[in-house]
């Protein structure tokens, strides 16, 4: 559960459905769900296998398992990808607070979709209330942090994340009663393969690197605290397609909405935050529904959020010889400084841009799309060329207790396919040369 935990986030149900209507809503499925399979689950599988064979850190793991000073520095991508991803991710975290918060002291009542609009803007933008709720989810993933393991990690996925689905598959039904459904259905799942293009290829990889918590070490972080009796290939497939189910959910609770009401699906960032709070105003009770779904969507952060902050909190404790308390607490002031600047990047700060971007979309941007692909291709090509083909075969079989059939496909897949696609991707995204 702290694994799925870790995958199933905001990357499901805030930032899928935004990254799906902005490139085309079923043609971006179509390319999100082959990524998935072509080369998520097996980027996902070689990273829990580093993870369980070095039983350490994702910096410390990579250097453990090769003395080449160029692969032993793999692992510093995934803890910095981390950092920056905690300083915008805790961001969009805090924005649940605020809407918990609205439906509790009946602010969505009355409200037109131009006025939720208009107030998310006033909201995200202001200097004070978002950078409230963001130090206050920073403060509740430090107490779990510090927790430990199992007595805070592990206890609170335990919780989390079966009341997470419950809640979604709830609200799934609510929103296929609405008169845009079969219109937010199609959008979603007929795909136009006109609309495909670099772009859409380069946004449904990152998402699918997002999503999964690929690219970052995260995986290896938490594998490492795997017994060796896990069955990985099993444990590979459960958070794949959990993951998976969550985010398609989240499109068919978002996308009817957004026909219902007149939304436009290619609103970005804020498209949930607009979007959900226009059904809630329409329905019986609608605050107790606003209540659930952004309690939903408080949870799915802190589960991701606990995942983000242990890869970079275990690599200072290893590292430094620090205790775990000291080790959170530098990880947590130094990822809330930057989550402050992205905050304030939305509105006062807005007018400092770099390569066109506020520092806000800049680290979503560089991070996703990016680093994490990044880190990834040179996982991939670390585990394909530097270790044993028999060692790794043994290590996901459990020595030959285990049967799986596609073990050497896999070995082969992160040899040869999955570096080739990602940079095949990467350059064709850059403009050397058209598919």
């Amino acid at each position: 559960m702290a694994a799925v935990g870790s995958a199933v986030g905001l990357g499901n149900i805030w930032r899928f459905p935004y990254e799906a209507g902005q490139n085309g809503g079923g043609a971006f499925l179509l390319v999100y769900l082959i990524c998935v399979f072509i080369l998520g689950i097996p980027t996902l599988m070689a990273e829990m296998t580093l993870g369980r064979m070095a039983k350490t850190n994702s910096v410390e793991a990579f250097r453990r398992m090769s003395s080449h000073p160029v692969f032993s520095r793999i692992g510093y991508l995934g803890v910095f990808s981390c950092l920056l991803i905690l300083g915008f991710y805790t961001v969009v975290a805090g924005w649940t607070f605020q809407y918990m918060w609205e439906s509790v002291s009946g602010g969505i009542e009355g409200m037109t979709s131009e006025q939720f609009s208009q107030s998310f803007v006033e909201f995200s933008s202001s200097p004070f209330q978002p950078i409230f709720w963001t130090v206050l989810m920073f403060l509740i993933t430090h107490l779990i942090i510090i927790g430990g393991v199992q007595k805070g990690i592990e206890r609170a996925s335990k919780f989390m994340m079966p009341l997470l689905f419950v809640l979604l598959v709830v609200l799934c039904g609510n929103s296929l009663t609405l008169d845009g459904a079969r219109e937010g259905l199609s959008f979603l799942f007929k795909p136009d393969f006109s609309a495909i293009n670099s772009s859409v290829v380069l946004s449904a990889m990152g998402q699918a690197f997002f999503s999964l918590s690929l690219g970052a070490g995260v995986m290896i972080t938490y594998a490492s605290y795997f017994e060796k009796d896990v069955n990985l290939p099993r444990t590979v497939t459960t958070v794949s397609l959990l993951d998976t189910s969550v985010a398609l959910l989240a499109g068919v609770v978002i996308f009817p909405a957004v026909f219902t009401f007149g939304i436009e699906p290619t609103q970005g960032p804020n498209l949930v935050f607009v979007t959900l709070p226009n059904i809630f105003a329409q329905l019986p009770w609608g605050s107790v529904w606003s209540f659930f779904f952004f309690l939903l969507l408080a949870l799915a952060s802190i589960t991701s959020l606990i995942s983000l902050h242990q890869v970079v909190t275990a690599y200072v404790e290893e590292e430094f010889r620090l205790s775990n308390r000291k080790s959170a607490l530098v990880v947590s002031c130094l990822a809330a400084v930057l989550a402050v600047f992205a905050s304030l990047s939305l509105g006062v700060m807005n007018d400092v841009q770099i390569a066109g971007m506020c520092l806000f979309d800049l680290l979503d941007y560089v991070t996703a799309k990016i680093m994490m692909p990044l880190g990834s291709l040179l996982l991939c090509v670390f585990m394909g060329w530097r270790l044993d083909k028999s060692e790794l075969i043994n290590e996901v079989t459990n020595h030959g207790t285990l049967r799986w059939r596609l073990a050497k496909v896999w070995v082969v897949a992160l040899k040869y396919v999955i570096p080739i696609l990602i940079t095949l991707v990467f350059v064709n995204e850059l403009g050397l040369f058209k598919l």
